[in-house]
C-alpha cells in the first residue's frame, strides 16, 4: 500500500505531488511529465466502456484527440493508428465524474487543494452553490486556467436569501445575499450574469414574492436555478419553477395530511423572527416541525407532493443527510484520506463529533432512514436524482466524498448504473450539456476515469482509479 507524502498538504501544491487512486489508496508522486497534454491522439484499447446512456459495451477501443471523444470502436474494428496509446485490458471506463454540490470558499484552509484532489478522486466537474463573489471569481479563475490541475467548475455565487440571511458572516461563514423585494432580486440576478454565474441558488429565508422573482429573472437571463424549498413555501410550489432542489430539505412538509396548517405556522413565525439570526431561525423552524412531519408522513399527501417533482433533478447530499448511519470516519480507509490535508484540518476531523455513540443503536437516525426511504420513493416516482455532497461541509473530504455520496445512493435503492447516472448524465442535464458531457460517444468531452474493477459489480469499485482524463490532459499514473 502506497501512501501520501507530507507535500500534498502544501498550498503550493506542484504537479509532481497531483497524484491518483488506486484501491482506496494514494499511490506515490510522479514527475511533472506524467501530467500528459492531449496535443495528439490517444487511444485506449481492450477496455470495458460504461455510462449511463449505452450501458456496459467490452472489447471497445475509445479514441480521443485533444478534449474531444472522437470514435468507441467495438471490438474486431481495425486499431486506429494514434500517437498514445493506453492498454484497458481488464479495466473499465466510465465518464468523469460530478459533484453537483460544492462550496470551493466555505473553508479556506480546503480552499487552495481543493481542485487537484476532485481530479485525483475522478471528479472532473463540480458544481459551486453558494459563495461570495468577491472571493469565489479569483478561485475560478485560477480553476480555469488552461494548466490547473482542476475539474471544469459551474458556481451561482452567493446564496440568494432573504430577511434575515442564514449564512450572514456573523456566526457562520458569510455565503448569502438579502434579497427583500422583486426589485433587489432582479438587480441581484441582472449582477450574477454580468459577472459569469452558471446558473443560481434561491435559499431558505425568501418571501413568495422575491422567489417569484427571482425565477423570472433568471428565466430572462437563461440561468438554470438550484434551490432549497423556501421556508415561505411548500416543496410542491417551488418544484416546477427550478431546476434542481438540494438536501431534500423541507420535501418532508409537504408529506404529511396538514401541510396547508403547517406551513401557516411557518409563516407566522418567520414574520415573528424578522431581524434576528437568520441562522437561528431557520434551525429553530427545522427543530420546530421536521421530526415531527417525517413521523406524521401521509402515503397520499407524499404521492401527490413527489409528482410534482418529477421534472426536477433532487440533490439529497444523501452522505450529508446519513452521518449517522454511516459515518466516514469509522471506514478503514478514513484516516489515511484525512492524513492527506493541512494540520489543522487532521487535528478537527480526527476529533469525533458529540453526536457520535460507537453504538448505532445510541444514535438519532431519523433523518437518515428518511432520507434513504425519501430517495426510494422519488426513485420510483421518477425524480431524477444527482449526486452531491456539501463538500467540504461536516466531513466532506472532496472528491473521497462523492464516492460516499454513490454508495449511498446504492443503499437507498439505485442500481449502480443508476448512481453513475447522477453523478455524471443528471448533472450535465442540469446545464442542458447532455450532449456534450455525462457518456462516452463520439463528440463528447474526454472526461473519464478508468478503472480497475467493475462498479456494476460493486459501485465501492469506483473508488479503484487506475487513471484519469480530465480537461485534455492524462493525469498521472499509478506506479
Amino acid at each position: 500500500m502506497t501512501q501520501t507524502p507530507t507535500s500534498l498538504c502544501a498550498i503550493g501544491v506542484t504537479l509532481a505531488a497531483i497524484v491518483l487512486l488506486l484501491c482506496g489508496c494514494t499511490p506515490e508522486p510522479r514527475d511533472d511529465a506524467a501530467v500528459e497534454p492531449l496535443r495528439g491522439t490517444v487511444s485506449i484499447r481492450n477496455v470495458t466502456v460504461i455510462d449511463a446512456n449505452a450501458g456496459r459495451r467490452s472489447g471497445q477501443t475509445v479514441l480521443l484527440d485533444g478534449d474531444s471523444i472522437v470514435a468507441v470502436l467495438p471490438g474486431g474494428s481495425a486499431e486506429p493508428i494514434a500517437d498514445k496509446t493506453i492498454d484497458g485490458s481488464g479495466k473499465y471506463l466510465i465518464p468523469g465524474l460530478w459533484d453537483m454540490h460544492v462550496h470551493l470558499t466555505f473553508d479556506k484552509r480546503f480552499t487552495a487543494t481543493m481542485p487537484a484532489d476532485f481530479i485525483r478522486y475522478g471528479v472532473t466537474s463540480v458544481r459551486d452553490t453558494g459563495g461570495l463573489m468577491d472571493k469565489l471569481l479569483p478561485v475560478v479563475e485560477r480553476m480555469r486556467a488552461e494548466d490547473a490541475i482542476a475539474p471544469r467548475v459551474f458556481f451561482s455565487g452567493p446564496l440568494l436569501d432573504g430577511e434575515p440571511v442564514v449564512y450572514d458572516g456573523a456566526d457562520v461563514p458569510e455565503l448569502g445575499t438579502r434579497n427583500d423585494s422583486a426589485e433587489s432580486a432582479a438587480r441581484s440576478v441582472k449582477a450574477l450574469k454580468e459577472q459569469g454565474a452558471s446558473f443560481i441558488k434561491i435559499y431558505e429565508m425568501v418571501s413568495p414574492e422575491v422567489f417569484a422573482a427571482l425565477v423570472d429573472a433568471a428565466s430572462e437571463h437563461q440561468l438554470p436555478i438550484a434551490a432549497h424549498v423556501p421556508l415561505s413555501l411548500r416543496a410542491s410550489e417551488v418544484a416546477p419553477h427550478v431546476d434542481s432542489l438540494e438536501h431534500l430539505r423541507n420535501v418532508e412538509l409537504d408529506c404529511v395530511a396538514d401541510a396547508a396548517e403547517l406551513l401557516s405556522v411557518r409563516r407566522a413565525r418567520l414574520a415573528a423572527g424578522a431581524g434576528g439570526s437568520g441562522f437561528v431561525l431557520r434551525s429553530e423552524m427545522h427543530r420546530l416541525q421536521r421530526n415531527d412531519a417525517i413521523a406524521a408522513l401521509d402515503e397520499a399527501a407524499c404521492a401527490e407532493a413527489l409528482e410534482t417533482l418529477r421534472d426536477t433533478i433532487q440533490v439529497p447530499t444523501a452522505r450529508l443527510n446519513t452521518l449517522s448511519m454511516f459515518p466516514p470516519f469509522e471506514r478503514s480507509d478514513w484516516a489515511e484520506a484525512v492524513e492527506q490535508w493541512p494540520d489543522a484540518v487532521r487535528e478537527d476531523w480526527r476529533e469525533l463529533p458529540g453526536w457520535y455513540k460507537p453504538d448505532p443503536g445510541e444514535r438519532d437516525m431519523r433523518f437518515a432512514r428518511y432520507t434513504l426511504d425519501m430517495i426510494q420513493r422519488m426513485h420510483r416516482t421518477g425524480v431524477p436524482i444527482g449526486a452531491g455532497t456539501d463538500t467540504p461541509i461536516a466531513y466532506a473530504l472532496p472528491g473521497y466524498s462523492l464516492h460516499n455520496e454513490l454508495e449511498v445512493l446504492v443503499a437507498a435503492g439505485l442500481t449502480p448504473l443508476e448512481a453513475l447516472r447522477s453523478a455524471t448524465i443528471v448533472p450535465a442535464r442540469f446545464f442542458s450539456l447532455d450532449d456534450s458531457m455525462g457518456s462516452i460517444a463520439s463528440g463528447m468531452k474526454a472526461d473519464l476515469v478508468l478503472l480497475d474493477a467493475n462498479p456494476l459489480e460493486d459501485i465501492r469499485n469506483t473508488r479503484r482509479i487506475h487513471r484519469v482524463i480530465a480537461r485534455g490532459r492524462v493525469m498521472p499514473a499509478p506506479h
